[in-house]
């Protein structure tokens, strides 16, 4: 059942014409920037002069007019999975899978206003330095609640075949870790009659990131995976690998036979698919005391759990937990001391002819040593031995 939309609240629903400009309220104080300037640390915001302000801006513009169009003429069932919007100011903007997106975005109680908001031009996306491999190019929302990634035709095809098993594993586990993919878009962003460009939107696991401490990417591996940390002082936001956490531990108390139950189903749902070179992300930041234990919000918490669940036995079988009265919960979990930022992301590789070749030749260049390219039931196996290994 999809959860319910927030009441209404006011947003900034800044129209295509604003283009870039931010749009600051005028009851913003210095406070408020002060403190916005300091979540912000170690990102850059793609500003005129940017190399990437030019696609950015188009990808705002146009997401803000698909937004409205869904606003205006909700999707069903029945639509095509491809539907090009008119060129927009040069360029064309489509929409894959909508109807799919959209029941995503409503079951994570998402108004289409805030979507839209956020992710139009309202201000400028934010860029971090990526110790990723990948070519894709990797963006925050100006508010960091959303991620932004380009991607492959490969990927997005592979995407676009699992959606309809995606969508069903989080109908059975509404508290699953998968990333929230929100909406997939093909765009011409250079003058029409252009090259194609993918991205995929989703819920950031790092929001809100104003306190967090680390930021990891665990494979479950060894090969290529350290990253030199950032200088003491420095301002980037490096989000390091396996090698950085060895002597490390993940303390959730009571919530940790939970933790390695919804990484044995979600891992045996991405091994179903024949998917590997998925990762855990993950965030640590330190509660406060009055953050500390179920408090007053026990009674809300509990009811905002099990919302959709006919029976305590179905809530079982989902495996569903208490969530956190804060925003990003399904993400959330709080240890007795540490908040822990939680997801799998990157479920687009398909153990193939390429990836079976890879895996022969990593054989031979490392007899000894553990790399991202085994089999997916390896893979799975692998990454919730890691788990298990590293959280009490």
């Amino acid at each position: 059942m999809a959860a319910p939309s927030p009441g209404p609240r006011e947003v900034l629903a800044p129209s295509p014409e604003a283009g870039c400009k931010a749009v600051t309220s005028s009851r913003r104080g210095l406070l408020w920037r002060l403190r916005d300037k300091q979540s912000r640390l170690g990102l850059f915001e793609i500003s005129p002069g940017h190399e990437l302000h030019g696609m950015t801006c188009m990808m705002q513009a146009g997401l803000w007019a698909a937004t409205q169009v869904s606003m205006d003429h909700p999707p069903t069932v029945s639509d095509t999975p491809e539907a090009a919007l008119a060129p927009l100011q040069g360029f064309e903007l489509g929409t894959l899978a909508g109807p799919a997106f959209a029941w995503l975005r409503r079951s994570l109680g998402l108004a289409e206003e805030d979507y839209q908001a956020a992710l139009g031009p309202g201000g400028p996306y934010l860029q971090f330095l990526s110790t990723s491999k990948s070519k894709a190019s990797f963006f925050l929302s100006h508010d960091q609640r959303f991620f932004l990634k380009t991607q492959g035709r490969r990927e997005v095809q592979v995407l676009l075949a699992h959606l309809p098993r995606y969508v069903q594993h989080l109908q059975r586990h509404p508290h699953s870790l998968l990333a929230r993919l929100l909406g997939r878009q093909p765009a011409s962003l250079t003058p029409c009659p252009g090259p194609q460009t993918y991205f995929i939107i989703m819920q950031s696991v790092f929001y809100p990131a104003g306190r967090i401490s680390e930021r990891y990417d665990i494979k479950g591996c060894e090969v290529s995976r350290w990253v030199e940390p950032a200088p003491e002082g420095s301002p980037l936001v490096l989000v390091l690998k396996d090698l950085n956490f060895q002597g490390k531990t993940i303390n959730l108390g009571p919530q940790r036979s939970w933790f390695l139950r919804q990484m044995e189903l979600d891992t045996t749902f991405l091994r179903e698919l024949n998917v590997l070179d998925y990762s855990l992300l993950m965030a640590f930041q330190c509660l406060h005391e009055d953050e500390r234990g179920p408090g007053s919000s026990l009674i809300f918490r509990t009811a905002r759990s099990v919302e959709g669940a006919q029976s305590p036995e179905e809530s079982e079988a989902q495996n569903r937990r208490l969530l956190p009265d804060t925003p990003n919960a399904l993400h959330i979990l709080d240890g007795p001391e540490q908040r822990y930022f939680l997801g799998v992301v990157d479920l687009a590789t398909v153990y193939g002819l390429r990836k079976r070749l890879e895996h022969l030749w990593k054989t031979l260049r490392y007899p000894s040593r553990t790399f991202s390219t085994v089999s997916p039931a390896r893979y799975a196996r692998r990454l919730c031995q890691w788990v298990e290994a590293h959280t009490e």
